[in-house]
């Protein structure tokens, strides 16, 4: 078994990647937040900042794209080459209306004669290998079926499933038997992902889907970011070791995002997921959510580390 990050818009940032990988670690294959084609336009500052060799340096990273058109995802795919990438990922998961709208992300999803037109064109064209990060369907658990058989006709690197369909988006419970179905007819490398909170989850769906190769790991993991840890030794996180986590990121984001409001902006998107991680944390989550300066900000993270201690990881604790 394998581990993978998740990519999470806005919170596995280059700069969130690097600090986990200095300080945590055991993460096989880090994923970036998705990257959007553009027809006519290059690579955006922000988006070439992710994908720069020397920020992801020591790591297996990557690259997903965000389109719906074979054409630009190749000459994306190519310029990732180019920088030295032998694998590019396919986003055909995300729920959000502003993407699916466009036939996007899991909106590729809806007709799967035109998904199957579009994967042709990119497998045919591609210089690099291609994986793809899925839903199971739009509305309706049946739409597997159809887009399964789509992802049989061609060589994926790896399929990430997310079982759940877009009306879903992140409620209701995950649904085990696509990814069966997946395992039992495609040849290539499965992995799975979607409500992976605690090594209590992750050895449930392990033992439930023999033949698994890999887990995907997200909210779970920014929650608790020894959760890999966990799983491969035993250890749980320390205090000392989160902290040191938390500072390095603030700092990176300090020094390279204008402003001290930007840098507060990306810590607190962190902290709804990590203050799960403390015994008692309401009151120094909601602080944090006010703060307006960072030297506020600041205090309350101290105050925060000194006064509440880390609680074992509970499948049943988080509430994201």
């Amino acid at each position: 078994m394998y581990y993978e990050m998740a990519p999470m818009e806005g919170i596995t940032t280059y700069i969130y990647r690097r600090a986990y990988f200095h300080y945590f670690g055991g993460i096989d294959r880090y994923y970036t937040p998705f990257i959007s084609t553009h027809k006519d336009k290059a690579l955006s500052h922000k988006e070439l900042q992710e994908i720069l060799p020397e920020h992801n340096e020591g790591m297996q990273v990557i690259p997903q794209i965000l389109t719906s058109s074979a054409q630009e995802f190749v000459k994306m795919a190519k310029e990732l080459a180019q920088m030295g990438y032998t694998e590019v990922n396919l986003n055909c998961g995300c729920p959000s209306a502003t993407v699916t709208t466009k036939h996007k992300g899991a909106g590729v999803l809806e007709n799967p004669k035109q998904l199957d037109q579009m994967l042709a064109e990119i497998f045919e064209k591609c210089p690099i290998q291609v994986s793809i990060k899925t839903r199971i369907g739009m509305e309706q658990d049946w739409e597997w079926e159809d887009i399964l058989e789509v992802y049989s006709h061609y060589q994926i690197a790896e399929l990430i499933i997310h079982p759940r369909v877009r009306q879903d988006f992140y409620e209701n419970t995950p649904r085990l038997e696509p990814v069966k179905a997946a395992l039992d007819k495609l040849q290539c490398p499965v992995s799975y992902n979607g409500d992976l909170f605690c090594v209590g989850d992750v050895k449930r769906v392990s033992e439930q889907l023999p033949g698994l190769q890999a887990c995907m790991l997200g909210r779970g993991l920014i929650a608790d970011p020894g959760l890999v840890l966990t799983i491969r030794n035993g250890a749980n996180i320390n205090k000392d070791t989160l902290r040191a986590f938390h500072d390095e990121i603030l700092e990176e984001y300090s020094r390279v995002l204008s402003g001290e409001k930007n840098a507060m902006y990306r810590m607190k998107e962190l902290w709804f997921y990590m203050s799960q991680l403390f015994t008692e944390p309401d009151k120094y989550r909601k602080k944090i959510q006010k703060a307006e300066k960072l030297a506020v900000y600041e205090s309350v993270v101290n105050r925060l580390f000194a006064e509440q201690e880390l609680v074992d990881p509970d499948c049943n604790r988080f509430t994201f």
